[in-house]
């Protein structure tokens, strides 16, 4: 897992992240590949952004506490990323895919 928020960090630094709100308005505008959701996010929060990945077409993942999330761009707080690069967005996937295959 530390694999993965390594890579989110660096992604982060790429500029190739977004947080919050703004989340919401890339995935309208298309600008998203990937959103990820803390698990601890409130139910609330988890359907607003699944229902509208949903509906846009755009992947996304439910991973660990926002914390540990969080830590890894060095901003507090944060429930909801948008990862706006598709070749990160794949790795990172990827990265997913294999640890929780095995």
């Amino acid at each position: 897992m530390n694999n993965i928020y390594n890579f989110l960090g660096l992604a982060f630094r790429a500029n190739k992240v977004i947080t919050g709100e703004s989340v919401l308005k890339g995935i309208r505008s298309k600008r998203v590949d990937l959103v990820i959701i803390a698990s601890d996010a409130s139910e609330n929060t988890k359907k607003k952004y699944i229902d509208k990945c949903q509906f846009y077409h755009v992947d996304y993942l439910i991973l660990e506490d926002s914390t540990h999330l969080s830590n890894a761009i060095g901003k507090a707080n944060r429930m909801v990323f948008g990862i706006t690069d598709r070749g990160f967005s794949k790795t990172l996937k990827d990265k997913v895919r294999r640890l929780t295959n095995g």
